[in-house]
């Protein structure tokens, strides 16, 4: 990293992921997607506090949000362009990177960019 950055003091971690190519069916589905994002958080050590889910109908995707005490996942789903955007953002010891590997798991992308920013460098 150049000198411009200092990672070593920042309030958390925020991950990007952005799935191409996966089956429809595994878009549309707001309990198994509800599962997937809790085990996600669980992975991660993170404290689940609330969630809240919604179909947008048949054919349609989900938008999804955990609420975490160290922050939140949340979700939302193309079915008709075979994609899913997940936002991880967590602070203190939890480390979003730890559910990387249940939520490809599940989603089976055929290709996948994740990238990780460390959020409020002090």
């Amino acid at each position: 990293m150049s000198g411009d950055f200092n990672v070593a003091k920042y309030s958390g971690k925020h991950l990007i992921l952005d799935l191409f190519d996966v089956e429809s069916n595994l878009l549309c589905d707001v309990n198994d997607i509800r599962n997937c994002l809790r085990e996600a958080a669980k992975n991660a050590n993170a404290t689940i506090l609330s969630d809240d889910f919604h179909h947008f109908g048949e054919g349609f995707g989900v938008t999804g949000l955990i609420v975490l005490a160290e922050s939140h996942i949340s979700i939302h789903t193309w079915p008709e362009e075979n994609y899913a955007a997940i936002d991880i953002f967590m602070c203190g010891e939890c480390d979003p990177r730890h559910s990387i590997e249940s939520i490809y798991n599940y989603f089976k992308p055929k290709r996948k960019l994740k990238n990780l920013i460390y959020r409020g460098i002090n």
